[in-house]
């Protein structure tokens, strides 16, 4: 058996026969490019687009800027440059990346927008979020040495929270309180035809819901551009049909195209299925497991870091406990080697284990002395030990938290929520439960093919696009 992923030398030296089923030393085991290589190897340069590079060279200026894009348009991508194009014109302590939700903020390896601002749930009035910060040592000291500020997930802003926090940089920020956001410059990203915020008003649309309605909005940026290079798909009938579906439309092709894709028949287990809600995702993903048979192998994650923002790591996709099985379907939730492509949403199987007597794994998962490493057979019929990965959450550029996690998550199910962002090989769906404008197009616009897609039961009237969000698309991108 020919094993890949190794990096730690403990882990070869130290290899030996715990219980049936684990990988010993008859294993011929090729260890992993050196994290010098793998370096050197992101280091090829990129070719950005026309339109990246026009925000590139805007931030390089002192620009503002709002990026929008469909799903799959590189808006990560692009945005892990400027952060560190920021981090070279200002310093890394004076940079501060956040976003709307903890998925999102720990995939940048930033903290939660509210987090950042001190402002709690930020359900008060601006005064009193302004009394709140002012008595917060830490949040008080970080707007006020912020030089930049990167928003990620704009759309689950709303736009009362965009408003307030202008207001709270221009006056917490007194040097500069006749500038915008106190002279921050701010870079925000997002795609506004995906989820949007929560309000607990029924009637969205008689009162001010979204970011881009805040007051300060069209004044806060010197560039407002929308990506239109789609990466993640290449098939030009799906391109077209998600383009349309993130509009709210669906023509008859395109009825025609999701009909297709419509099945009675049960899809094999391999396929991962998305759940708008995160009970049916829970149930079938605990179901899967205590149907096989085996060993249950337990990873506790190794948490360290002061609250709040410890607590941030409770809202990131990489679980607090992983319980897995050999046979259990997993998906990594961390970039772990691009050149192979063993990228966050690869999906696979676990086939085995590895035996070490590693401290740090064995801190995570104990077995009569050792620690276990779940091997997967990855769909793409590379198996490799997966290791554990680091998640950190950072203010500037001081660490405050960290989790020491195996980078995996049951994946016979995941929630439309949780999987924004990421890219699917295969992907099953009912789209007659979605229940929120831009559900759909969320779900659909993971799958890089249009065989890779499955689903259970389909309703136009489901397809739907917010109609501020649309108004806003025309006024400002078209």
């Amino acid at each position: 058996m020919r094993i890949e992923g190794v990096k730690m030398k403990s882990i070869v030296s130290s290899l030996g026969i715990a219980f049936r089923g684990i990988v010993t030393k008859s294993s011929t085991i090729e260890n992993k490019p050196t994290r010098s290589s793998s370096r050197a190897a992101r280091k090829k340069k990129i070719k950005w687009t026309d339109r990246q590079s026009q925000i590139l060279s805007s931030i390089s200026k002192g620009e503002s800027v709002f990026i929008t894009g469909s799903a799959g348009s590189g808006k990560t991508m692009l945005v892990k440059e400027i952060i560190k194009l920021l981090k070279k014109i200002h310093g890394r302590s004076a940079v501060f990346i956040t976003a709307s939700t903890g998925v999102a903020a720990c995939a940048l390896s930033g903290q939660t927008l509210h987090s950042f601002a001190g402002v709690g749930l930020a359900t008060a009035d601006r005064e009193v979020l302004f009394s709140r910060v002012c008595k917060d040592k830490e949040a008080l000291k970080r707007w006020k040495n912020a030089k930049a500020l990167v928003i990620d997930e704009i759309s689950m802003v709303d736009a009362n929270l965009f408003d307030n926090l202008e207001f709270l940089a221009r006056k917490l920020r007194s040097k500069f309180s006749d500038e915008r956001w106190g002279g921050l410059q701010l870079v925000v990203s997002g795609d506004f035809f995906q989820l949007p915020p929560i309000i607990d008003s029924q009637d969205s649309l008689s009162m001010k819901e979204f970011a881009f309605e805040a007051d300060c909005w069209n004044s806060s940026f010197d560039l407002q551009v929308e990506l239109s290079t789609v990466f993640r798909q290449s098939e030009p009938p799906l391109i077209r049909l998600l383009q349309g579906i993130r509009r709210g439309k669906c023509d008859f092709e395109d009825f025609k195209l999701l009909k297709q894709r419509c099945s009675n028949t049960e899809p094999e287990a391999s396929v991962i299925r998305l759940y708008p809600r995160n009970e049916d995702v829970k149930r079938v993903n605990e179901k899967r497991l205590s149907s096989l048979e085996g060993k249950l192998v337990v990873y506790h994650a190794l948490d360290s870091g002061d609250d709040p923002w410890k607590g941030q790591l409770h809202q990131g996709i990489t679980p607090t406990c992983l319980n897995i099985r050999i046979g259990a379907r997993v998906m990594l939730t961390k970039n772990v080697n691009i050149n192979r492509k063993l990228v966050n949403g690869a999906a696979g199987t676990v086939s085995n284990f590895f035996v070490t007597k590693d401290g740090a794994v064995r801190d995570l998962c104990s077995d009569n002395g050792c620690g276990l490493l779940p091997i997967v057979r990855f769909d793409s019929g590379r198996e490799w030990v997966v290791e554990p990965e680091m998640w950190i959450v950072m203010e500037g550029d001081k660490v405050c938290a960290r989790r020491m996690q195996i980078p995996l998550v049951l994946a016979w199910a995941l929630s439309i929520h949780k999987c924004q962002g990421m890219t699917l090989d295969r992907l099953h769906t009912n789209l007659s439960r979605a229940f929120d404008y831009g559900m759909v197009y969320v779900a659909l616009s993971r799958v890089r093919s249009l065989e890779g897609l499955h689903l259970s039961g389909f309703k136009p009237r489901k397809i739907r696009a917010h109609p501020k969000v649309l108004r806003f698309y025309e006024d400002h991108f078209e």
